[in-house]
């Protein structure tokens, strides 16, 4: 087993190994309290966090095509309250009850093609959902890996990998509650990005077995109303190459992008909507001249122009690492390469 199996298959063996003893239970009232505690811990949302390990009615689950964070590996879970469910949705997030969280941690190993091995844990997110809607907050990994700190400010964090066999240095960006809220806006409210139907649709190891997301959620209580796996919408793996390639690279767009670029996102403005089931093509970018010229536009005429990536504002900016330049604008500071072939093959594939 090889890249991200691998750490999944850790993750999985630690899940397995902290539910043979006793796990700390989650605090509700911690959720639903008005100020954030200081230390993730009080939460108790990991048996072992330096593990990554659950406790008891927390879930693990992944993603499809996850969000790229300058290579970072992505550890999320989900819990919510003891006999509440979330409402199953086609098409945008679930709708989860009052004292549900979500959390998700991010971590580098010391070279990226060991994802499994001397991992460090730089930060976890969390999300929670209470009676006045969801709030966000950040924490850092202290260097002993015990604990993570709340950073309401953001913060910036030193990391040493390995790409390719090469040393690589990252500036990670920890977000501000504010930069939390530009990504996660959705008719100007907070909302979730990663839980939808076409995103959970997929197996995943767990400590009994594998086992698809939707059915193993409503299995244990976590999700009602959902179809069979085969009757839901499934998004693309972009990594998976006997995929299509279109679907590839929109599966790459709506989860990279569209939180912001969509009729409901910050970035509504643009005209320029990167859903997965945005049908329009125009609006999707194609020989569609951007709203407003400047740098930003790398002095390319369109958005998309079908059959050449270099004269295509959405390459340009995906390839740029130029604060203010390129997109998505918050949390990374590297360029995807991987992602960018992929996206310049489909634009050259438009006719």
């Amino acid at each position: 087993m090889t890249g991200p199996g691998r750490w999944r298959a850790a993750v999985a063996a630690a899940v397995g190994l902290a539910l043979t003893g006793p796990a700390p239970a989650v605090s509700p009232d911690t959720i639903l309290a008005g100020q954030a505690p200081k230390l993730l811990s009080q939460y108790g949302f990991f048996a072992d966090g330096a593990k990554q390990a659950p406790a008891e009615g927390v879930v693990p689950y992944d993603l499809n095509t996850p969000l790229f964070t300058d290579h970072a590996l992505k550890y999320r879970f989900v819990y919510l309250p003891p006999g509440a469910s979330a409402a199953y949705d086609d098409s945008e997030a679930f709708e989860f009850p009052v004292g549900s969280a979500l959390i998700k941690t991010f971590a580098f190993p010391a070279d990226l093609s060991k994802p499994a091995e001397n991992v460090r844990l730089i930060e976890t997110r969390v999300l929670l959902r209470r009676e006045g809607g969801w709030f966000a907050v950040a924490y850092v990994w202290n260097a002993d890996q015990s604990d993570a700190e709340m950073k309401i400010a953001g913060a910036r964090v030193a990391v040493e990998t390995k790409l390719d066999g090469a040393p690589l240095s990252i500036a990670y960006s920890v977000p501000n509650r504010n930069q939390c809220k530009g990504c996660h806006s959705f008719n100007g409210e907070v909302t979730p990005l990663g839980p939808k139907a076409r995103n959970l649709n997929k197996d995943f190891a767990y400590p009994g077995g594998v086992q698809n997301q939707l059915a193993h959620w409503g299995e244990v209580g976590v999700l009602s109303g959902a179809p069979d796996a085969a009757a839901a919408p499934a998004a693309a793996n972009w990594a998976d190459e006997a995929a299509p390639l279109e679907a590839r690279a929109r599966a790459w767009l709506d989860v990279n992008c569209a939180h912001c670029h969509r009729p409901e996102g910050p970035a509504s403005n643009s005209g320029l909507f990167l859903t997965s089931g945005e049908q329009d093509r125009v609006a999707l970018g194609e020989r569609k001249r951007p709203v407003a010229a400047g740098r930003g536009s790398g002095d390319r005429t369109y958005d998309i122009d079908p059959g050449n990536p270099d004269n295509s504002i959405l390459v340009y900016r995906v390839e740029s690492a130029e604060p203010g330049v390129m997109m998505p604008e918050l949390g990374r500071s590297l360029t995807d390469s991987r992602a960018v072939a992929l996206l310049r093959a489909w634009v050259e594939s438009l006719r």
